[in-house]
C-alpha cells in the first residue's frame, strides 16, 4: 500500500431530481511508473492508480481505466445526473491490490 494516500471528493449536498451535477475527485498518490531506480540501482516497483469507479445507489456512473502515464495525484471531474436522493460511492484501485473508497450523500432539494 502506498503511504499518504488520501482520496478527496466534492459533491453538492443537494440537487433537484434530474439535475446534472459536476463531481470533482482527487487522490493524493505518488504514482510510481516502475521505470525509475532508487539510489542503490534497484527498480522502484510500479504503483499507480489503475482504475477509478463511481456508483450512485449501486448503479455505475463512470468506470475509468488509468494508464501508467497518468500524473501524480490524479484529478478527475465529470458530470452525473441525480435521479433521486442517495449515495455516490467512489473507488480507486492501486496496482498493489489496495483499494481506496470514499462515499458522499446527496439530497433532493
Amino acid at each position: 500500500m502506498a503511504s499518504g494516500v488520501k482520496p478527496r471528493v466534492k459533491v453538492p449536498k443537494s440537487a433537484s431530481a434530474g439535475e446534472v451535477i459536476t463531481i470533482k475527485t482527487l487522490i493524493s498518490h505518488p504514482m510510481e511508473s516502475g521505470q525509475r531506480k532508487d539510489s542503490d540501482g534497484n527498480v522502484i516497483p510500479r504503483s499507480i492508480i489503475n482504475r477509478f469507479t463511481c456508483e450512485f445507489n449501486g448503479e455505475s456512473v463512470v468506470d475509468v481505466t488509468l494508464e501508467p502515464s497518468i500524473s501524480t495525484n490524479p484529478y478527475l471531474e465529470f458530470d452525473a445526473t441525480v435521479p433521486e436522493a442517495g449515495e455516490f460511492k467512489f473507488t480507486w484501485y492501486d496496482d498493489d491490490g489496495s483499494v481506496y473508497e470514499e462515499a458522499k450523500e446527496i439530497a433532493i432539494a
